[in-house]
């Protein structure tokens, strides 16, 4: 069931009020786990480069696309010259948006804001770009058709921009059924940004990670998702700010590539 559209916080990352910036963050992440985030830093150009590129790649035959696979260096430079350079570019200029990003969310959850830094996230981070296309129209069937069936994200943030195509959806509440299911809105130049299953651990599920869908909206969607994840060897563990006697951990600490693999391996086991 779809009920219209969610009214999302938007996050001004130029804003000198860190402080209400990160209220603003605490309040998203336990209401909804999404916020827009504007300013960020990335100008549009970029944004208008990766979209032409990604139209590029998804129209090509199968065959093309598997000689831009990783073992086939040279046919970046013989199919799409431009590609590999412009999915670099971008994928240079996303992670200082996602390090300030986490200064607040630091600070939404009453620690140093250079906590992240201190516990070794952002220590060489994961970070993990994947360009996204989703068809106007999958079917004529009478069954209901998704162009990304509902999941949470498994890492810790995820920054996406899209071509403003609509589609994405959010479910906001995922233990009631039937799930109820509101549309993001588009908006120029902003992020929307969601929380994963990780920081959603970290937090002792004060912060959400909520449930998504991507539904055909009659036109082509393209979207390019940045999953910013800790290092590898960052110990993820209950914060102290997010539990106390009556809300112990309900998580033990782990390893954070460890997360990650069992996440994966698990998913491709299905």
């Amino acid at each position: 069931m779809t009920t219209g559209a969610v009214n999302l916080l938007i996050i001004d990352l130029s804003s000198s009020d860190s402080i209400s910036s990160a209220d603003s963050i605490c309040q998203a992440c336990i209401e909804c786990g999404f916020f827009y985030l504007a300013n960020h830093g990335v100008e549009e150009e970029p944004f208008a480069e990766v979209f032409d590129q990604s139209s590029n790649f998804f129209s090509l035959p199968l065959e093309d696309k598997l000689k831009l696979d990783r073992k086939h260096h040279s046919g970046h430079k013989d199919i799409l010259p431009s590609l590999r350079p412009t999915i670099e570019s971008y994928y240079r200029k996303v992670p200082s948006a996602g390090k300030r990003l986490s200064s607040l969310i630091a600070l939404a959850l009453n620690l140093d804001e250079d906590f992240f830094d201190k516990v070794g996230a952002l220590n060489k981070p994961r970070g993990f770009l994947r360009l996204l296309h989703y068809p106007g129209e999958l079917g004529s069937n009478d069954e209901e058709i998704y162009g990304a069936s509902a999941h949470s994200d498994y890492g810790m943030v995820t920054l996406l921009a899209s071509n403003g195509v609509p589609g994405l959806q959010v479910c906001r509440d995922k233990s009631k059924q039937p799930r109820v299911w509101e549309d993001v809105l588009h908006i120029d130049g902003a992020f929307i940004v969601n929380i994963g299953d990780m920081l959603e651990r970290w937090t002792n599920c004060l912060f959400r990670s909520t449930l998504h869908r991507v539904m055909p909206a009659g036109r082509e969607r393209y979207s390019v998702a940045f999953f910013m994840d800790p290092n590898e060897d960052c110990v993820v563990e209950c914060l102290e700010s997010c539990c106390s006697e009556e809300s112990p951990p309900r998580f033990p600490p782990v390893r954070s590539g460890d997360y990650l693999e069992e996440r994966f391996r698990l998913t491709n086991a299905i």
